[in-house]
């Protein structure tokens, strides 16, 4: 039997904006952590602002705890006492859902009082108590693939929430581990995930072209591919994709290498939506 790969999922509605593999696409975008106040409201109004103007359905991300960074002394954020009073005002200010990582069960009953969208971490995917803690808070939770796993793995760690009485579950695509600070981004796995687990795809651009390590005390990466790999998993067929963005990455605090210049979105979004478009009238079919 030959199958739609872009329609097989079930939908998730996230506050004004609605996830399916068959949809539009959906950018989830931000500055990698959240450096203050000032900065993340800056960078929400930007990107409002440019998503607004194409009608991208837009969620703003950001993170208040680096917690895998690769060396001590690397900055982590501001904190979650601190992120959470910003991440309300900017869902506020500008009507925008808003998704941040969580890294503890303890942490999720908390961030879900503010958050749209709970991410775990890749590192942590297969961290049972707190696919638990997450799901809990019927929110929907992002899960990103580990490093580690072959696509298909997903359909256990997917399970894991929605046996716990959520079924609102994205699973993200982020790059498979070669080795030597290499990711390798395989585009079967997207359709092979939206078979495996029913749930909308996402594709995370940023961290695929991340080189873990690769700068020694500091992990670097290629942002010149990430419109490239962004292009490739649109004309797969996914329901969102997951971009860093920086008014100046080359100074941010984490990920600079992997992030896109703020400036460059308001060229590269209609393309991708080009992209979008042709693959949404023109399903993948896989046996």
């Amino acid at each position: 039997m030959t199958v739609h790969a872009g329609l097989q999922s079930r939908h998730i509605k996230v506050g004004n904006v609605t996830f399916g593999n068959d949809l539009p696409f959906v950018l989830i975008a931000g500055p990698c952590q959240m450096e203050s106040r000032e900065h993340a409201l800056e960078m929400a109004e930007a990107l409002h602002d440019v998503c607004n103007k194409l009608s991208l359905p837009l969620i703003y991300k950001s993170s208040f705890d680096k917690a895998n960074r690769t060396s001590l002394g690397s900055q982590r954020g501001i904190g979650l006492e601190q992120a959470l009073p910003i991440f309300e005002e900017i869902k506020n200010k500008f009507g925008c859902p808003v998704i941040t990582d969580v890294h503890s069960p303890e942490q999720c009953a908390a961030v879900a009082e503010v958050v749209d969208i709970l991410q775990i971490p890749a590192f942590l995917c297969r961290q049972t108590d707190l696919l638990i803690a997450a799901a809990k808070t019927g929110r929907a939770i992002n899960v990103k693939k580990g490093q580690f796993l072959a696509p298909w793995d997903m359909k256990n760690v997917s399970q894991k929430i929605i046996d716990s009485g959520n079924d609102q579950v994205l699973v993200c695509e982020r790059g498979t581990s070669f080795g030597y600070n290499t990711l390798v981004s395989d585009m079967r796995g997207l359709p092979i995930m939206g078979l495996q687990t029913g749930c909308p795809v996402i594709f995370d651009a940023t961290h695929s072209v991340q080189q873990p390590g690769g700068q020694g005390g500091t992990t670097g990466g290629q942002r010149e591919f990430v419109p490239v790999l962004s292009r490739a998993a649109l004309s797969v067929g996914v329901a969102g994709i997951f971009m860093e963005t920086h008014q100046d990455p080359d100074n941010a605090p984490s990920d600079g290498p992997n992030m896109v210049p703020l400036q460059q979105l308001p060229e590269l979004l209609p393309v991708l939506m080009a992209f979008d478009k042709l693959a949404k009238e023109h399903p993948v079919s896989i046996a």
